[in-house]
């Protein structure tokens, strides 16, 4: 099995990739920063993150676990004192597979030409620096609402419990394939007027945001931010593609909600 080791770059993140790469070739394992089949990152969510971005275009064939060494990450399995076990379970063990969905970001300009296609884990947030935000927003195809506020932020299940559940949006499990709109600080008066409340959207549902005022967008994919000029319209939907994450252990989503949100002193340091 190839694999590559991703590090948050502190001392303590980078000791534990050291240790791991080291022990691994040791068994055997080939150390493949191109084509790996399992990529293991060690550090925070942010850490993931980046891991998940750098091999976007491989997901059919790599895996992802982590290794959490700050503060508790939701998508970390492991901890610092678990890494030995976890070696050795890479080593000997087979891993299976556990799949969740991806928000797929289409961005299409006014004047035509190539249109941007990003993948987020997490999320997309749309704001803009120059007043608030409008947008006719259509779901399949039809008029729903004109929003105006400070921005929208449209999320995967596993980003719930992110940037979604500080705005009041509701946790999603991952088995379930949909994506989640929610509002950012909406006017609602008695000229304007928005649902006011997050959107839950299925597969085949498809949500798209055509700004009335020809202005720039800064629009985020996870923890990626770019500012856009001459859009025409950012459409959100369920992604065909799926991550996958290598599990050698049960970890429910609800066990990560809990330790992460409601457990007293988390319990994994």
């Amino acid at each position: 099995m190839k694999f590559k080791i991703v590090s948050k770059g502190d001392e303590r993140s980078n000791t534990i990739k050291a240790t791991m790469k080291q022990y691994l070739t040791e068994f055997d394992l080939e150390y493949d920063k191109e084509e790996p089949d399992l990529v293991i990152s060690v550090g925070g969510d942010g850490t993931f993150l980046e891991a998940f971005h750098r091999y976007h275009h491989r997901l059919e064939l790599t895996a992802f676990i982590g290794v959490h060494t700050g503060h508790l990450g939701f998508y970390a399995d492991w901890t610092p004192d678990e890494v030995e076990k976890l070696i050795i379970e890479i080593a000997k063990t087979p891993f299976q597979v556990v799949e969740y969905p991806l928000l797929e970001v289409i961005i299409r300009p006014r004047s035509g030409g190539k249109e941007d296609r990003f993948l987020a884990l997490n999320e997309t947030m749309i704001k803009t620096t120059e007043g608030s935000v409008v947008f006719d927003v259509k779901i399949k195809g039809e008029h729903f609402e004109t929003f105006r506020g400070d921005g929208l932020c449209i999320s995967t299940p596993s980003g719930s419990t992110a940037y979604n559940k500080a705005l009041g949006g509701g946790i999603i499990h991952p088995s379930l394939e949909a994506i989640q709109l929610t509002e950012m600080a909406s006017i609602n008066n008695r000229v304007f007027r928005t649902i006011g409340s997050p959107l839950i959207l299925p597969k085949h549902h498809t949500a798209l945001m055509e700004p009335m005022v020809d202005k720039s967008f800064l629009i985020a994919i996870d923890h990626f931010t770019t500012n856009f000029t001459n859009v025409k319209s950012i459409q959100c939907r369920v992604a065909k593609e799926r991550v996958r994450f290598a599990r050698f252990r049960p970890f429910p989503f609800w066990n990560r909600v809990r330790d992460s949100f409601v457990a007293e002193g988390d319990g994994r340091v």
